[in-house]
């Protein structure tokens, strides 16, 4: 499913964030939806939604490992988790698509919220300014691995 955002961002708005977003290190691109994040080696998006987005959130929150997460509007919590280091971590992003997180890298763009919001428009969860690092997808993959650990049933009895 494509998500768009509102057009209503003025050009000078939109060069002011592609540039704020440039110095970060990103490649962006300027669209008819608003600003793109190309994603790369360097930056990419790990999503997750539903019950497991929210835990994924607290996990990392409480650990110090947040990062930027761009916060999809809908039915169900849709969250886009910008990370790094996707080049290393095969086994995490084996272990995130097989909890149901969806990748997106190597040339995918990820529309950026706009600058002004409007109600119903994608935002900035944590913005890139909030955030102390872009954390690495191992990072993320601990969360996923932690939240969905708790999930499996406990060892109630002994065998003897």
């Amino acid at each position: 499913m494509r998500t768009t955002f509102p057009t209503s961002v003025s050009a000078a708005t939109m060069t002011a964030a592609a540039q704020d977003y440039t110095q970060r290190g990103w490649t962006v691109a300027e669209t008819a939806n608003g600003l793109c994040l190309i994603t790369d080696d360097e930056v990419s998006g790990i999503e997750v939604s539903g019950e497991l987005a929210g835990q994924v959130r607290r996990f990392l929150r409480a650990n110090n490992l947040s990062g930027p997460v761009i916060e999809i509007p809908g039915a169900q919590r849709r969250e886009i988790h910008l990370v790094t280091g996707l080049r290393k971590a095969t086994l995490a992003l084996e272990a995130l698509t097989a909890a149901g997180a969806i990748v997106h890298t190597d040339g995918a763009g990820i529309l950026l919220p706009p600058t002004q919001l409007s109600a119903g428009s994608a935002c900035w969860g944590v913005t890139p300014a909030e955030a102390r690092w872009i954390p690495p997808v191992v990072a993320l993959g601990a969360a996923v691995r932690a939240v969905t650990a708790r999930k499996r049933p406990q060892l109630t009895s002994v065998a003897c």
